[in-house]
């Protein structure tokens, strides 16, 4: 099940580093998640939970459920 608190934070969470940085995450390139989860797998902790739940949310067509709960 979704928690909608993680929604919220991945609907307002900026990419605090590379290609995306500045990025909310629900706006990063599903291809850039992608290439995380092959590469070295995601960061550790908050960020890289929220990068595979966002992955997640991409993969299954649920942008829509997140882009509303963006803060404006």
């Amino acid at each position: 099940m979704l928690d909608k608190e993680k929604l919220i934070t991945i609907a307002n969470t900026t990419m605090p580093f590379g290609k995306y940085k500045g990025r909310v995450l629900i706006a990063l390139p599903e291809e850039y998640l992608l290439w995380f989860a092959r590469k070295d797998g995601f960061p550790a902790g908050e960020l890289g939970e929220l990068m595979a739940l966002t992955l997640l949310i991409k993969t299954e067509g649920l942008e829509g459920l997140v882009q509303p709960l963006q803060r404006r």
